[in-house]
């Protein structure tokens, strides 16, 4: 007889790795599977999570009152990084344990927030589409060499980021109100100046629910003329009317972005702009990636339903 229910929210948890649903259930775990094909909303989740022990988690909708009906949940696991989702209060005020798996997408999504700069840079989408339509339109890129990369965040991901931009001669600024000066490798400024300084922006930085955007119409008019911006944190970081704007008109000449407010982005401005690339928030779509953040979460949830440490 199984000890404990896990409830598997996760869209992605043990689709590539179905052996990572086995070891919770080694551990004596009953997996109860995701039966709506999605993240489950705040309204769905009170009979779902019921008689559930832990819940594996994407971004499942888990708030106040989710978690206060949630009778005899114990555990959150996130399959994943940021827990924007989860009412972090709630669950203290319940006892309920919340983890995630911080450092399992930090080389994935640091190599993709490269790949879309260089993208930009040399114009890469902008040619290939080109040559699929029958065209020979050679696009003038930048070089990266000498320009300024402004870090909005300097976690994990920012760090790693910072690490690989140097080796293309980029230099590196970073703004983050949360950083050690004493311990920072990079130039650490407000984000005023940073935005006005430099030629790449690079968004890493987290957002409390309900805040306003980071960047919005008064933060992009601060950039250079030509900057380039991308996001591969959260969309809510950057109102993305006022960045339609700042790619029609100025001041900025691209930008990527593999995170949007509203997911799939139906409808946005930004999807017939020629000077923007997309991507499916696919920054941890790696199989390295993937490997370790599942291995990481199945573990990480048998050790809290065990009632021993995990990673704080």
């Amino acid at each position: 007889m199984s000890r404990w229910r896990v409830l598997i929210g996760s869209r992605s948890f043990g689709r590539e790795f179905p052996e990572h649903l086995e070891l919770l259930r080694a551990a004596g775990c009953e997996v109860v599977p995701n039966t709506t094909g999605r993240a489950y909303r705040a309204a769905e989740l009170p009979d779902a999570l019921a008689g559930v022990d832990a819940i594996v988690t994407g971004t499942d909708e888990l708030t106040a009152d989710v978690i206060e009906a949630a009778e005899s949940l114990r555990v959150i696991a996130k399959h994943g990084v940021g827990l924007d989702t989860v009412d972090l209060d709630a669950a203290r005020a319940r006892g309920i344990v919340v983890v995630a798996t911080p450092d399992a997408v930090t080389d994935s999504v640091a190599d993709l927030t490269m790949g879309l700069l260089l993208c930009l840079a040399r114009q890469i989408v902008a040619g290939d589409r080109d040559v699929r339509a029958g065209g020979w339109t050679r696009t003038t890129g930048i070089e990266l060499r000498g320009r300024l990369l402004g870090l909005v965040g300097l976690g994990r991901i920012g760090r790693s980021v910072a690490e690989r931009a140097r080796s293309f001669g980029l230099g590196v600024a970073a703004s983050d109100p949360y950083a050690d000066p004493a311990s920072s490798a990079v130039d650490l400024v407000e984000l005023d100046e940073l935005l006005r300084r430099s030629d790449v922006v690079s968004m890493h930085a987290g957002l409390p629910a309900g805040a306003p955007p980071l960047l919005g119409a008064r933060e992009l008019a601060l950039m250079k003329p030509g900057a380039l911006l991308v996001n591969t944190a959260r969309g809510a970081l950057v109102d993305e009317a006022a960045l339609a704007d700042a790619l029609r008109a100025g001041p900025l000449a691209g930008a990527a972005l593999d995170v949007f407010a509203a997911e799939p982005p139906a409808g946005s401005p930004l999807l017939s702009l020629p000077n923007v690339v997309l991507t499916p928030h696919s920054g941890g779509q790696t199989r390295d990636a993937l490997r370790r953040m599942g291995e990481e979460t199945a573990r990480n949830c048998i050790a809290a339903l065990r009632g021993e440490g995990v990673p704080a």
